[in-house]
C-alpha cells in the first residue's frame, strides 16, 4: 500500500531476470489479477535482527517498474517537452516515445494537470487528443503552439461604479430596465456588482429544479460540525469569509424575474448570514435538534442572496460543545471546489493564506461554456449519437421518475479494495480509462434490467477537462450530465471498451452542453425521460486537498454531512 487505500501487488525481485521477461511468463501462468503490477529488482531482500522478512523496509515502486513499452528516447522539441511534463504529473523518471498515459497510470484528473503544464509552456492541444492518440510519439503531432481557448471579455464594470449599463457586461445581453432591476436587489446597489453574466450549463439545471420544487430544495446540501470552544467556531467562521472574499463564485446571487434569461449577479462584498439559535435540553440529541430544524427535504434557501452559504450556530450545554450547521448550495460548487474550499480554509486557520495562489474567475469557465463549442456543433454530435432512439432506457420499467425527492431510499455496496486495484490493472493493460471500463461494465447492468442491448444513460462529467487555465482551482460547478449510447451485443468485449473510450473521449468536447439540448437530439418524445440512471464515476484520491494542507483537527469534529 504505497499510496493509502490503494493496495496492489508488487514483486520484489533478487537476480538478473529483467521485468518484462518475468511479467509476460506469468501473464501465460496466471489470471491477470494475480499479475503483479510491478516488478521492482533489488540486490537482496531486507531482513530483521531475526532473519525474517521485513516488509516495512521493502521499498515503494518507482515508475519504472510498472508496465513499460521497449524504451526510445524523445525525439525533437516537442516530444522532449512532452516527455519531461509527463514524468512530472505521472511521477515517473523516464518517459519514452511509445510511453502510454493511461498504460503509466494516468486519468482524468491528471490529463487536467498535464493540459495545465503543456499550456504554461505553449503547447496547446484538444482535450480528447490525450484520450484518443495517448502515445507520446502520436500526441507530439497533435499538439500546436496557437491556443485553442475562447478569448474571454474583460468585465467591465470599474470599482467604486455607481450605474451599470449594458456595454459593461460582454457576457450577457441585458437592457437598461432589466440592469435597474437586477440592481435594486443588492444590498449596496450598483457599488456592490461586481459582474453580471449567464448560467452555466448545471446552474440552469438546477435553478430549474429549484422552482420546480414546492418545497425544500434536492440541490442543498447540510453538514454539521463540532467545536470544542466558541472561539474556535469564531476563528473557523471568519477563514471561511475570507475564502467567500477571495472567490467570486462564492459571493453570487442569482436573479430571473423578469428577465429575459436567468443570470447570476457577482456580489463584491457578501457577509456569511451566521444565526444563533437556542436549543431545547430536553428534546434530545443536540445535533440531531439543529439537522432537523434545517432538513432540505423541508428548508428553502433565497437565492437571490448571496453568499450561497447559511450558518446555524448552537451551544449544547449538556455535552460542553458549540454546533456549527454549514448550508452550502450547489449552484455555486461542487465536489472538486469544496475540497479547494476546504484547503484554503485550512490555511488561513493555520496562517498560511500568503502562500494561496491568486484566486481565477468562474466566468472564464461561463465564457468557455457560452463562447466555446457552437450549440450547431453539440446538435451535430447529439443528434448523430440519439437521433433514432425512440424508447427511454427505464430499468425495471421504471418511467415515472419526477417527484420531490421524498420517498428516496439509499443503498450503498462498498467492493472489495482488490477488485478495484484489479479493474485499474485490466483498464491500464487495455490503455484505457478506469472510467470507460466502469461506463462499459455499467450499460452490461442496463442492458439486463431494461431488456435492451443498446441502451442510453447520463454521465456525469468533470467540466474541467477544458475549462481553460488554472481549471482544477477554480471554484464552481463545472460538472454537468449529459447522454451517453453503447451497445453491448454487437461485438466482443476488448472491442467494446476501446469504443466506448473513443466515446467518452468524443464526449469530452460536448462536456459544456446544455443536457436539455442533449435530450432533444434524440427520437423521444416529450414528456417521456431519455434516459432514468446516471452514472457518477468519480477518481478520488489517497489524500484530499485538506488533508495535504494540513487541516487542523484540534478541538473540531465533523458529526454528518
Amino acid at each position: 500500500e504505497d499510496v493509502p487505500g490503494e493496495k496492489r501487488l508488487v514483486a520484489y525481485v533478487v537476480g538478473d531476470a529483467e521485468a518484462g521477461v518475468l511479467r509476460e511468463h506469468l501473464r501465460r501462468e496466471l489470471p491477470e489479477y494475480m499479475v503483479p503490477a510491478a516488478f521492482v529488482p533489488l540486490e537482496r531482500l531486507p531482513l530483521t535482527p531475526n532473519g525474517k522478512l521485513d516488509r516495512k523496509a521493502l521499498p515503494a515502486p518507482e515508475g519504472d517498474a510498472y508496465a513499460r513499452r521497449s524504451y526510445e528516447a524523445p525525439q525533437g522539441e516537442v516530444e522532449g517537452a512532452l516527455a519531461g511534463i509527463r514524468g512530472e504529473v505521472l511521477g515517473v523518471e523516464r518517459v519514452g516515445r511509445w510511453d502510454h498515459f493511461f498504460e503509466l497510470g494516468g486519468h482524468s484528473l491528471l490529463a487536467i494537470k498535464l493540459i495545465g503544464r503543456m499550456r504554461r509552456v505553449g503547447l496547446y492541444m484538444e482535450v480528447r487528443a490525450l484520450f484518443t492518440t495517448p502515445v507520446l510519439a502520436d500526441l507530439a503531432l497533435a499538439v500546436g503552439r496557437a491556443s485553442l481557448e475562447v478569448e474571454v471579455p474583460a468585465n467591465a464594470i470599474p470599482k467604486g461604479c455607481e450605474s451599470l449599463t449594458p456595454e459593461m457586461l460582454p457576457l450577457v445581453e441585458l437592457s437598461q430596465a432589466e440592469i435597474d432591476r437586477i440592481v435594486a436587489e443588492v444590498p449596496g446597489g450598483a457599488a456592490n456588482v461586481q459582474d453580471i453574466y449567464p448560467l452555466a450549463p448545471l446552474q440552469e439545471g438546477i435553478l430549474f429544479h429549484y422552482l420546480l420544487s414546492q418545497e425544500g430544495d434536492p440541490y442543498l446540501m447540510s453538514s454539521v460540525t463540532e467545536f470544542d470552544t466558541r472561539a474556535r467556531l469564531e476563528q473557523y467562521l471568519a477563514a471561511l469569509q475570507a475564502v467567500i472574499d477571495r472567490h467570486d463564485v462564492l459571493r453570487t446571487a442569482l436573479a430571473w424575474e423578469g428577465l429575459r434569461e436567468p443570470v447570476q449577479v457577482v456580489w463584491r462584498h457578501a457577509p456569511l448570514p451566521v444565526e444563533e439559535v437556542e436549543l431545547d435540553a430536553e428534546a434530545g440529541d443536540a445535533a440531531e435538534q439543529l439537522w432537523r430544524r434545517y432538513d432540505p427535504r423541508r428548508y428553502r434557501m433565497d437565492l437571490t442572496r448571496a453568499p450561497l452559504r447559511r450558518a446555524c450556530i448552537a451551544e449544547d450545554r449538556a455535552r460542553g460543545r458549540w454546533l456549527l450547521l454549514m448550508l452550502k448550495h450547489h449552484l455555486t460548487s461542487d465536489h472538486e471546489s469544496l475540497e479547494v474550499q476546504q484547503e484554503e480554509t485550512a490555511a488561513h486557520l493555520l496562517g498560511r493564506e500568503s502562500e494561496l495562489p491568486a484566486p481565477l474567475p468562474f466566468r472564464n469557465y461561463v465564457a468557455q461554456a457560452r463562447l466555446g463549442v457552437s450549440r450547431e456543433e453539440h446538435e451535430r454530435f447529439f443528434r448523430g449519437m440519439l437521433a433514432d432512439v425512440e424508447e427511454p432506457t427505464a430499468p425495471y420499467g421504471l418511467l415515472d421518475v419526477w417527484g420531490e425527492g421524498r420517498g428516496i431510499g439509499e443503498a450503498r455496496l462498498p467492493v472489495a479494495g482488490d477488485l478495484g486495484a484489479r479493474l485499474r490493472r485490466r483498464a491500464r493493460a487495455l490503455g484505457v480509462s478506469a472510467a470507460s471500463l466502469c461506463h462499459l461494465a455499467w450499460a452490461q447492468v442496463l442492458a439486463r434490467l431494461s431488456g435492451r442491448a443498446d441502451v442510453v444513460f447520463g454521465t456525469l462529467l468533470f467540466g474541467r477537462m477544458q475549462g481553460g487555465e488554472g481549471a482544477d482551482r477554480v471554484m464552481g460547478p463545472f460538472i454537468n450530465t449529459l447522454p451517453v449510447r453503447i451497445g453491448v451485443a454487437e461485438e466482443g468485449v476488448e472491442a467494446a471498451m476501446r469504443r466506448t473510450h473513443a466515446l467518452l473521449a468524443d464526449l469530452l468536447r460536448h462536456e459544456h452542453a446544455s443536457l436539455a439540448l442533449a435530450q432533444r437530439c434524440s427520437g423521444v418524445a416529450a414528456p417521456a425521460p431519455l434516459f432514468t440512471s446516471l452514472l457518477n464515476y468519480r477518481y478520488s484520491g489517497a489524500t484530499s486537498r485538506s488533508q495535504q494542507a494540513g487541516q487542523p483537527k484540534e478541538g473540531v469534529r465533523g458529526i454528518r454531512a
